[in-house]
């Protein structure tokens, strides 16, 4: 399907940017507050993984294994009411200030979030945030319930690319039709979806990403 032509293209990633704080690793949190995952054998783990993301050193897919399969547990109906207290409790508390006038900004822009943590997470918060398109790791599912397994590409790092591309080629729009392609993020690892577009900017950024925006010019804010 061809869509109207839109001139800037405006992408964000979500975690440690959009918010402050990682809503894969709150999440995880969230069941083991709940009693849904045993604390003693889930906390440290989610620590563990969320250490590896920080570092560079994360295998996504051992990850998405961990990630989703607390998803196949539970029935859909059950997981949307713990998803609509984890917002209240866990999200809302994360959400910048800043973020959210940095969105505005790009009003009129075709603006979409892309992020490794999975659809199921992610889309109440980008509906939050206004943003109508989501890029994310997608949860495989059977009629309306999750089989937690991963469906398609992961989101993350060379798939963030990947995903992006599949996505504006679907619409009719490759990412050269656009007089401008933003993407914002924190993480080193986003540097290529950042070098892919023709204005990456560092949020805030972690010691990896900081130093190779510096060594190239890269627009370096802060949305705390």
């Amino acid at each position: 399907m061809t869509t109207a032509p839109t001139s800037n293209l405006a992408l964000f990633d979500l975690d440690n940017t959009l918010l402050s704080g990682d809503s894969d690793f709150e999440w995880a949190q969230f069941l083991i507050e709940q009693g849904v995952l045993d604390r003693e054998l889930y906390e440290a783990r989610n620590a563990e993984f969320y250490e590896q993301y920080k570092a560079g050193t994360l295998d996504i897919h051992e990850f998405l294994d961990f990630q989703l399969r607390p998803l196949a547990r539970h029935p859909r109906r059950l997981l949307d009411e713990w998803h609509r207290q984890f917002m209240q409790s866990k999200i809302i508390p994360l959400i910048r200030p800043r973020a959210r006038e940095l969105i505005e900004r790009h009003r009129g822009d075709l603006c979409a979030i892309v992020t490794a943590t999975n659809s199921f997470v992610t889309t109440p918060i980008a509906r939050q945030f206004g943003i109508p398109n989501l890029i994310a790791t997608e949860p495989a599912h059977v009629a309306d319930e999750y089989t937690g397994e991963v469906s398609g590409t992961p989101c993350f790092r060379e798939g963030k690319v990947a995903r992006l591309d599949a996505w504006l080629a679907a619409r009719g729009q490759p990412l050269g039709s656009f007089a401008h392609s933003w993407f914002y993020s924190d993480s080193l690892n986003d540097i290529a979806l950042l070098s892919h577009v023709t204005d990456p900017v560092a949020v805030d950024p972690d010691p990896t990403l900081r130093a190779h925006a510096e060594r190239l010019g890269w627009p370096i804010i802060s949305l705390i």
